[in-house]
């Protein structure tokens, strides 16, 4: 009797969990947990929050330090059907821009995940990211507008700059100077919150 009960409960508890809708996050580096801990990454830390906030979510992190919007938009299909998204979180581009990679295929590219997570009913959150002036003022220019020209195109949420709250303080981020230190996680989960949240339902 009791070993039918335990059984009876695991089964409800696994149901549960596979029932839960998922978050996938979809990114570079900066949310892959690059030289830190996996548990400490930004989307670790949500994956804690919405437990603490009793959504019942699942966050899945296919993020890939290195990644294009190219690269990413190639194996996007196979990921919306393994993860079968609710939301998606789109932080694609920095890659792009720091190889000087052209600026329309970029659109193009984020066009192209947003229409295909559209298809599968998802909701999306675009996250930007910014460029200094040292790689081209034109070149610069051109990059930080397209996120706003592909999230007005989509009508999707847009957050313009990742690590807006980071700032050039040394101290978020680790030796390379590019990629947020695991102190600096917290900040960038706080950042995200307010956007992604009236997506949860």
């Amino acid at each position: 009797m009791l070993k039918r009960l335990l059984l009876s409960a695991l089964s409800i508890m696994s149901f549960t969990a596979a029932a839960a809708p998922a978050i996938l996050v979809y990114g570079d580096s900066l949310s892959a947990g690059y030289g830190i801990g996996i548990e400490q990454s930004w989307p670790a830390l949500l994956a804690r929050r919405l437990e603490d906030s009793r959504l019942h979510y699942t966050v899945s992190n296919a993020s890939i330090s290195g990644e294009t919007t190219a690269g990413g938009r190639t194996r996007f299909a196979e990921t919306l059907k393994r993860v079968q998204p609710e939301v998606v979180v789109i932080a694609l581009g920095a890659n792009d821009g720091l190889r000087g990679l052209p600026v329309l295929q970029m659109r193009m590219n984020l066009i192209a995940m947003i229409k295909a997570a559209k298809t599968k009913q998802a909701r999306v959150l675009l996250v930007g990211m910014q460029l200094p002036p040292n790689y081209g003022p034109d070149y610069a220019r051109k990059f930080n507008d397209s996120f706003a020209t592909v999230a007005r195109a989509e009508k999707v949420p847009l957050l313009p700059f990742l690590l807006e709250p980071l700032g050039t303080t040394f101290d978020n981020f680790q030796a390379d100077g590019l990629h947020p230190n695991a102190a600096a996680q917290p900040k960038l989960l706080d950042h995200v919150w307010p956007a992604l949240k009236p997506l949860l339902r």
